[in-house]
C-alpha cells in the first residue's frame, strides 16, 4: 500500500494508430507540449511518449498488439472518456474541431454546473471538454438530476 505521505498522480496512457500524428493533433487541438518520445529503431513506431496538456501528462504509444497495446480503431471503439477542464471550453472546443476532432455532443450548460461538450479525436479517443460555470453542491446536483430525469 502506498505511503499516505507520497504524492500520487494518475495519468492516461492511450494507444493509437499513428502516434506521431496524434501528438501533432493534441498540440493543435489542446495546446499539448511533447515532453519526449521513444522510437522503435526497427519500425519507427513510437513505443512510448509523453505530452503535457496543462499540468497533466498523457502517455501515448503506437499499437503493439503483442504487448496488448491496441487502439480504439482495432477494438472498434472505446468505452473510456478523457475529461479535460479548460478555462474557455467554447474556444478549446472550436480549436479541437478545427484541428480535426468530430463533435459527438454539442456544448451545453449542464445541471451539475459545467459547460461541457464531447468530441472524438481522429484516433478514436473520446474527450469531454468542460469549464465550470456554476458552483453546485452534490445535494443540488442530485435534486436537479432527479428533476431532469422526471422524478
Amino acid at each position: 500500500m502506498p505511503s499516505p505521505n507520497k504524492k500520487l498522480h494518475l495519468s492516461a496512457y492511450i494507444t493509437v494508430k499513428g502516434a506521431a500524428d496524434a501528438i501533432a493533433f493534441y498540440a493543435a487541438a489542446f495546446g499539448a507540449v511533447e515532453n519526449y518520445r521513444l522510437e522503435d529503431p526497427d519500425s519507427g513506431r513510437i513505443g512510448h511518449s509523453e505530452i503535457s496538456i496543462g499540468t497533466n501528462i498523457v502517455m501515448i504509444s503506437d499499437e503493439y498488439p503483442d504487448f496488448g497495446a491496441v487502439s480504439p480503431d482495432t477494438l472498434g471503439g472505446t468505452p473510456v472518456k478523457l475529461h479535460l477542464y479548460v478555462e474557455d471550453v467554447d474556444a478549446v472546443f472550436a480549436q479541437a474541431t478545427k484541428a480535426g476532432a468530430t463533435e459527438l455532443r454539442p456544448l451545453k450548460d449542464e445541471f451539475h454546473g459545467d459547460r461541457t461538450g464531447t468530441l472524438m479525436d481522429p484516433f478514436g479517443h473520446i474527450w469531454m471538454l468542460a469549464s465550470r460555470v456554476e458552483e453546485v453542491t452534490p445535494a443540488q446536483m442530485q435534486k436537479r438530476w432527479q428533476e431532469m430525469m422526471g422524478g
